[in-house]
């Protein structure tokens, strides 16, 4: 039988769909198809054979009824799970799909067809800064690209037991309890934080224009030079088919351990820092959640720093504007053992810390990062 271009994308498009719960792959939670950000799981559950036959009918109408180029585009975006740069996918946004009793927009289909199945509402979602249509509004045309979405955390719920991190552990570096020193790095003897960052941090970068610098630690020693940022975005990452950032891969690294190694390993696409009007926001492009303590995340009169999980292509405001402000106050003992330095974020990949993990502080983590911002 003669097979036409389309069909054959559209078959390769429908292979690439979101695994739901049931399926080997969405078992293993490798991609993050639903979750947020306090370990409170979304289940979904796999589809009957009626409603999986009516979506796959309906996605396949659908789609049949896009270009050929636009196939195209989507196909790279799935097949690479975000990791290839693809352009807007601009569709009418006002056209509606019926599955079931269940009606959605035309880029909430695809959504939820191609990355997150568990999807409800639109407002659970935040567009990316790669997104061309970011920050316009045309009425008739929206970006359906799946990979130029992400799902908003929930901070909401109360968090987990697991997740305090009291502030009896925030000592000074120099205080006889506090984190091991790391190995010097440069001239700069530089103590592994135990909440705290090094207030030398900007001071090496050397550079007033940036609006952070990171640095990437495995354990207690930190790994490669300070990377000061300039770019309103930037994509910190491991393994990234066309990245262009911050490559942890290309650092040297003297650690043999098996877990850093295989941590290390999956870090993949990494995350993405963006800058925007309201705060920092961090993307969790990985195929394995992250671990992220930001004193802007907390209740501003708690006295425990909260370590926040994000599962994968979930995005979270890791540094709010507003509240780092209002934390400013004398009395903080966060902030006044850090005069010079401002906030910083501390991100770990895969593993997590706190008080109710082996790992007590975030130096014992294989391999994680510190987001240190330029307040000035």
């Amino acid at each position: 039988m003669f097979r036409t271009k389309r069909s054959g994308l559209v078959r390769r498009l429908w292979r690439s769909r979101a695994p739901v719960e049931g399926d080997g792959e969405a078992d293993r939670g490798t991609h993050g198809s639903g979750g947020c950000c306090m370990g409170k799981t979304t289940k979904v559950a796999k589809s009957n054979a009626g409603t999986e036959a009516e979506l796959k009918a309906l996605t396949h109408s659908i789609l049949k009824k896009i270009k050929e180029k636009q196939l195209e585009v989507l196909l790279q975006a799935v097949e690479s799970k975000g990791g290839a740069r693809s352009p807007c996918l601009l569709l009418p946004g006002k056209v509606d799909a019926k599955v079931g009793q269940q009606s959605y927009s035309l880029p909430m289909l695809l959504y939820k067809v191609f990355r997150w199945p568990d999807l409800r509402h639109s407002s659970e979602l935040k567009r990316l800064s790669c997104c061309e249509s970011y920050g316009k509004i045309n009425p008739e045309l929206v970006c359906c690209n799946p990979h130029h979405m992400s799902r908003l955390c929930e901070l909401e719920s109360p968090p987990p037991p697991y997740s305090r991190y009291p502030m009896d552990y925030l000592k000074p570096p120099d205080s006889p309890d506090s984190g091991p020193s790391s190995s010097d790095t440069g001239g700069t003897t530089y103590s592994a934080p135990v909440g705290l960052s090094d207030s030398l941090a900007l001071q090496e970068s050397g550079d007033r224009a940036h609006w952070c610098v990171v640095a990437y630690w495995e354990e207690k020693t930190r790994v490669g030079r300070l990377y000061s940022v300039q770019e309103p975005s930037l994509d910190i990452f491991y393994d990234l088919p066309q990245g262009n950032g911050f490559c942890l891969g290309q650092l040297c690294s003297d650690n043999k351990s098996q877990l850093v190694q295989m941590v290390r390993a999956k870090i993949g696409y990494g995350i993405q820092l963006t800058r925007e009007p309201d705060g920092v926001w961090v993307y969790n492009r990985s195929c394995y959640p992250i671990f992220i303590k930001s004193a802007t995340l907390d209740n501003p009169d708690s006295r425990t720093l909260l370590v926040h999980k994000v599962f994968p292509g979930f995005s979270i405001k890791a540094f709010d504007y507003d509240k780092a402000g209002s934390l400013q106050r004398p009395n903080d003992h966060e902030f006044t053992q850090q005069p010079r330095t401002g906030f910083t974020v501390q991100i770990s990949f895969v593993k997590g810390w706190g008080q109710c993990y082996t790992r007590q502080f975030i130096s014992s983590c294989p391999c994680w990062l510190e987001v240190i911002f330029n307040t000035r």
